[in-house]
């Protein structure tokens, strides 16, 4: 009897010691509807894992208008609205896209331009998001924390032409990663 209880304990030894370095190796982040208000009810979590491919970003969301959104990984760890020319800007302070090496370019995730651009978001007709989308740039979840994800109203052409970082436009919702 005491050899049993001898491997009961070692075996819930083996995982509260192993939990930690599980739970170390992925992120979950609530994403919440952006306003010109401030930060609205949650639509969902995005829980973004390290792999050998880069980061994978697993979207579980809801209530978003069907179609082709972009979705980034955004500078700031914010999803407060600001005010650009009198006018409120929801998740205004998650700032630009996530681009450390200063590139100043929007390639998409296999470019060379901002680390933070991630493929584009594809909504059901039902309002869900069920995807895992990989982000080959990104090797390292700690050097994530501290920024925001943000979904975008129109799709991402992975370009700056005709407009500026894909096109995405509007903010339709934010999660501050790690926080």
């Amino acid at each position: 009897m005491s050899a049993t209880i001898r491997w009961a304990g070692l075996a819930a030894t083996l995982l509260l010691t192993t939990a930690p370095a599980m739970a170390a190796d992925s992120l979950t982040t609530t994403l919440h509807r952006a306003t010109a208000d401030g930060t609205g009810e949650a639509i969902g979590t995005i829980t973004i894992t390290e792999t050998a491919k880069g980061a994978v970003f697993r979207t579980d969301l809801k209530g978003l208008p069907p179609g082709a959104h972009g979705i980034h990984v955004h500078q700031n760890g914010a999803c407060g609205p600001t005010e650009a020319n009198g006018v409120k800007v929801p998740a205004g302070a998650a700032g630009g896209h996530w681009d450390p090496a200063t590139t100043g370019k929007h390639e998409g995730p296999e470019g060379h331009g901002h680390r933070g651009d991630l493929p584009v978001l594809q909504v059901a007709a039902n309002g869900t998001a069920k995807e895992s989308l990989t982000a080959p740039a990104i090797k390292d979840l700690a050097a994530l924390k501290g920024h925001a994800i943000v979904v975008h109203a129109g799709g991402d052409n992975y370009g700056d032409q005709p407009q500026p970082l894909g096109g995405g436009g509007a903010r339709l919702a934010c999660g501050v990663i790690g926080g």
